[in-house]
């Protein structure tokens, strides 16, 4: 057997949300539910559909390795070169491939927020990168950059910021972000991941794409999975200052945005009608869900307030003791102890009824 790289060696996989086939295998539930993984109940818009449906007669062809068409339609949507422009199988990938480019093993430090999206710590683990975890209270689950700011070391070169933030539904307020990107030393990169910005309805929130001019080591990414409804496809991208993004080309696998998920994302993003409807749905939804969840705050449960489209929900019992009962009732949500939150679930914003019956099946098992 070959040596294992050490870092492998005490890597945890990431762990995905159960898929629905899975728990129907092992419980024989047919009527199963996913709230797990923060999908769009709605699905993909109708000319996504259409346009996957005519990219499947080409799909014995290979896609344009340079999405060109993507990076065209993207770069038009805000208003940046498609230089600026980087397509991935998913904005993991993005992530992936910034980390692989600009961090030196054993050498430079990364740095993020506890609690951040897992994704992180495992890529720098993987790549044999340390870093630093700047440390969040578990009562409103504030990211204050100040704190992120002092906690710069004189290896940082990385620093790894979701806003909202997944698993907590916060967010760093326009001002703040402004001030911070402003104070970062020139020779850290940045990344802002933006996975759930289309969500957030709060005045004082701004993508980092309108603060750009801050700084020039600044990348943003984005992904499709979320609100566009493509996670099965798979696509994502960032925006960054041309010359990082050229770079971080040079590393990327060729053919890695596939010709379906190329001409869905485009349809997507000219689809705006089914953005705001996806949109306004789960605004509504997320207060019904916040409300039925603040009527058991006597059970001990509390909802922290979200900016996206999912609920995180502290738990009277450990939130895996809860998440396996669930299951056995066809609802499945997401504990969350990977993240050292063992007494939480992250629950995402369905539709209506799934949310109802997710509130009845919770309040069930917290009462019983």
């Amino acid at each position: 057997m070959p040596t294992v790289i050490e870092s492998i060696e005490s890597l945890k996989a990431y762990q995905p949300g159960k898929p629905i086939s899975e728990l129907e295998r092992e419980f024989g539930v047919t009527n199963a539910i996913k709230l797990a993984s923060n999908e769009n109940p709605l699905g993909p818009s109708p000319k996504a559909k259409e346009a996957i449906q005519t990219a499947a007669n080409l799909v014995h062809l290979y896609p344009d390795g340079a999405a060109f068409e993507l990076r065209e339609t993207i770069a038009n949507f805000h208003n940046v070169e498609m230089e600026a422009v980087l397509t991935g199988n998913g904005s993991n990938e993005v992530l992936n491939l910034i980390a692989r480019t600009f961090l030196k093993p054993g050498k430079d430090r990364g740095l993020m927020f506890q609690y951040a999206f897992i994704a992180y710590p495992i890529i720098l683990k993987a790549f044999g990168v340390a870093f630093d975890v700047v440390k969040v209270s578990d009562q409103d689950f504030e990211q204050s950059l100040d704190k992120m700011y002092d906690a710069i070391h004189e290896d940082t070169k990385l620093i790894c910021i979701a806003n909202p933030n997944n698993p907590t539904g916060t967010f760093i307020k326009k001002d703040a972000l402004r001030k911070f990107l402003e104070s970062v030393p020139e020779d850290i990169l940045v990344v802002i991941d933006e996975a759930y910005v289309e969500f957030i309805d709060d005045p004082s929130f701004s993508s980092a794409l309108d603060l750009r001019a801050t700084r020039e080591n600044l990348i943003i990414t984005r992904t499709f999975s979320k609100c566009y409804a493509l996670a099965g496809l798979r696509v994502g991208y960032a925006v960054g200052p041309p010359k990082l993004i050229d770079y971080v080309n040079r590393v990327r696998e060729p053919f890695n945005c596939n010709l379906i998920a190329q001409a869905a994302a485009i349809a997507s993003l000219g689809d705006r009608e089914f953005v705001a409807r996806s949109v306004a749905q789960n605004t509504e939804v997320r207060a019904e869900l916040i409300e039925g969840l603040e009527k058991l705050a006597a059970n001990g449960v509390q909802a922290i307030p979200s900016q996206t489209n999912f609920v995180l929900v502290r738990t009277p019992r450990p939130g895996v003791e809860i998440y396996d009962a669930l299951l056995r009732l066809g609802v499945i949500v997401r504990p969350l102890k990977g993240y050292g939150l063992e007494y939480f679930l992250r629950v995402s914003v369905g539709s209506h009824h799934e949310n109802q019956r997710f509130l009845k099946a919770f309040s069930d098992e917290i009462r019983r």
